[in-house]
């Protein structure tokens, strides 16, 4: 049963999320209900039979909640907190008034009573309705909380003794404003999903009935051809069908260089063309996109939940009752023990100075941070459980091919002529062997440069009477001349005298010779070997500086993988391996107490990035949804490994430095509130500062998660 996310509106604190989970929960169809108060989202996982969200809606719009049904990506209307501002920004001046005629001594009639019913019925709407709820349905949250102590403030000041207005404004207009800083700073937290947005294509230039036709990408379908004009962004993936151009492919691939991209290649929606003009076809549209996966999975990891929030989330749904009972049991020891008004004075200050909030804020607002910080920097986390497990790897197993290498052959030790590279390319070109594509790609590449670094130009030349001999090489004619190409027993078939002593050091390191010979004899060779990445050593060194040991599992020769490890500084190599017994690897390292992420390409190491305990997919272009594993590299580059494991580290530190925080700041600002400090220490804390206090908790905990954002990885 599929699960859908939709925005909540009207949540104002971490109780909030728990009693609108809990509502849900009882309702007849629901299965499961998670509540995000740091993304403001609820994912829900419930029978469509038996109800919709539209009811969903309904249920909970009672307790002053209603659910986004429009599905939109903000966690608050920019409205809302224009509104906010405004009502804030009125009630600014009045806190002013208040706080000047209460350290001056200075009376003014029936102005205090004026500007506190004003900031009461008018800024403080929210948490008289709090209070309504709570005895109309028995449901509370921090608006309760701050509703009963204000208005217990305004009404003792109005009908007993007007001594307590400059309370309710002062305290009022200071939680207003910070949640007025709070909902800024948390769509902060958020802006990588808009920015991600922002890479998106607006319209596509499709041709229909042989004409060019503005349309709504929204309206592009399988098969479109699409025009791009130099510095438009690629509304959609697709393959290439006309002309050629040099694509800024950064947000994928990480790299600064445009790629070139020539019929037959594939381009990603919201990368941008930066030269020529080009036609595509469409092969994936709206969802299906790369882009489209990546704000989805960006998303998801947003709104998931850590483990270590667990305890966080306990609390804050029973806080608010339990303050309750504290905030009556105070007032009513002091009245009882005859000190009624300090009674009154500490009754309301703990109603204050409560805040779930800063613990519900503590893990979610630092897991939107470092997961949209990773998005930035090409490394896609699947869920905060995945990112919160990373921090205490001490073992990474890497596949060699695609992982510490290139994944496609390429020609290395070249030292010959260009008339040998022109004879050689013009055999391959012919074959559709990977060894082949090696050596034309070299070819082309330099035919591209016009230039071999030695003087001479590489030229293709016409073959005739083209011949593949299987497992052996190929044969064909070039200026009435046979030549063959391809392994030593092709070679040795042929008769012909070959020293095999000269490629011997080549072939223990794992690359592979392609010779190219006469009837008469051999003309020389060159190597063909599956490359290491330029950023795979200085990888390895940077995971040993974190402590990690790394482990290379390769179905490659024992010899040359060790060879290959060596180069890159791994500590150890398991070779001749199957996809299977990668597994019983990653098993046999569980068992001995050892935290294990597994880097694979996502395909045939299935089996090993799902036994890991992180399994970290390398995502090399467009097929980056690869569920098997809980993070994606995109682009492929291992350095992003090292990153990603700094930014759980990161991410870990502030979680935990925001619950120390809300911790303390309740532990110890409860019981002064209460006074339990005063016959000790004659401490006694004003709600006044206690609003104060209240007001800046919430946006210390975002602000230290914004922090983040900043930091190095």
């Amino acid at each position: 049963m599929p699960t859908e996310t939709y925005r909540v509106k009207g949540m104002h604190c971490a109780s909030c999320a728990s009693i609108i989970e809990k509502t849900f929960e009882k309702i007849p169809g629901v299965h499961s209900a998670e509540v995000n108060y740091g993304t403001e989202k609820v994912k829900l996982n419930f029978d469509k039979t038996q109800t919709n969200p539209k009811d969903l809606s309904k249920k909970i719009e009672p307790l002053g909640y209603s659910l986004n049904l429009e599905h939109d990506h903000m966690r608050m209307d920019h409205g809302d907190i224009k509104g906010l501002q405004m009502k804030v920004i009125s009630a600014i001046p009045m806190a002013i008034i208040s706080i000047f005629l209460m350290v001056s001594g200075v009376m003014i009639p029936y102005l205090l009573p004026i500007m506190a019913t004003y900031v009461l019925l008018i800024l403080g709407k929210p948490y008289l309705l709090g209070v309504y709820r709570f005895l109309r349905y028995g449901k509370a949250n921090m608006d309760t909380l701050i509703g009963i102590g204000t208005s217990v403030a305004f009404v003792y000041s109005l009908f007993v003794k007007p001594i307590y207005f400059d309370i309710t404004i002062i305290v009022i207009t200071f939680i207003a404003l910070g949640k007025y800083l709070e909902a800024r700073s948390k769509i902060k937290t958020g802006d990588a999903i808009e920015k991600l947005l922002n890479l998106q294509a607006k319209t596509a230039l499709v041709i229909r009935s042989g004409k060019e036709v503005e349309i709504s990408v929204n309206e592009v379908v399988h098969g479109d051809q699409i025009v791009v004009k130099p510095g438009a962004k690629i509304p959609v993936d697709g393959i290439i069908t006309e002309g050629s151009s040099y694509i800024d492919e950064s947000m994928v691939t990480g790299e600064p260089m445009p790629a070139q991209k020539k019929i037959g290649d594939s381009v990603v929606s919201g990368t941008i063309n930066t030269s020529g003009s080009f036609t595509f076809k469409a092969t994936k549209v709206g969802s299906e996109t790369l882009l489209a996966q990546i704000i989805k999975m960006v998303e998801d990891a947003q709104g998931s939940r850590a483990p270590i929030q667990a305890l966080a989330d306990k609390i804050s749904s029973v806080f608010v009752p339990i303050v309750l009972v504290i905030a009556f049991l105070t007032l009513g020891v002091w009245f009882f023990l005859g000190y009624g008004s300090m009674g009154l004075v500490s009754f309301v200050g703990v109603l204050v100075i409560a805040c779930p909030c800063t613990l519900g804020l503590a893990t979610p607002t630092a897991i939107i941070v470092g997961v949209g910080k990773g998005a930035k920097e090409g490394i896609l986390i699947k869920d905060a459980a995945t990112l919160e497990k990373l921090h205490k790897v001490d073992t990474v197993i890497v596949d060699k091919t695609g992982t510490i290498t290139i994944g496609k052959p390429t020609l290395v030790d070249i030292n010959l002529s260009p008339e040998f590279i022109s004879i050689l390319a013009s055999l391959e070109k012919k074959s559709e062997h990977p060894i082949a594509h090696a050596v034309v790609n070299y070819a082309e590449e330099k035919l591209a440069r016009r230039s071999l670094g030695k003087g001479g130009n590489i030229v293709l030349k016409d073959v005739s009477n083209f011949e593949s001999i299987q497992g052996k090489g190929l044969k064909g004619f070039i200026d009435n001349t046979e030549y063959f190409a391809g392994n030593v027993k092709l070679i040795s078939d042929l008769g012909i005298s070959f020293d095999a002593s000269k490629i011997e050091e080549f072939t223990a390191q794992g690359k592979t010779p392609v010779i190219l010979a006469t009837k008469e004899k051999v003309l020389g060779f060159v190597m063909v070997a599956d490359e290491i990445k330029p950023e795979s050593k200085q990888a390895v060194a940077d995971l040993h500086k974190l402590g990690i040991k790394v482990v290379m599992l390769t179905g490659d020769d024992e010899k040359a993988a060790r060879h290959m490890a060596s180069l890159v500084g791994i500590d150890d190599v398991v070779a001749h391996v199957l996809p299977q017994d990668k597994l019983a690897k990653i098993k046999e390292l569980q068992s001995q107490g050892r935290m294990v992420a597994m880097a694979g390409d996502g395909v045939n190491d299935a089996p090993a990035l799902a036994q890991a305990d992180v399994g970290i997919a390398m995502g090399t272009g467009t097929d980056v949804a690869i569920e098997s594993a809980g993070i994606t590299l995109l682009g492929g580059d291992i350095s992003k490994l090292v990153k990603a494991i700094r930014l759980s580290k990161i991410t870990m530190r502030g979680i935990k430095q925001n619950l120390f925080w809300a911790f303390i700041y309740n532990i110890v600002g409860i019981p002064l509130a209460a006074g339990v400090f005063y016959p000790i220490f004659g401490w006694l804390l004003n709600p006044i500062f206690a609003g104060l206090a209240m007001a800046f908790s919430s946006v210390s905990v975002v602000g230290n998660s914004l922090r983040l954002k900043t930091m190095k990885i």
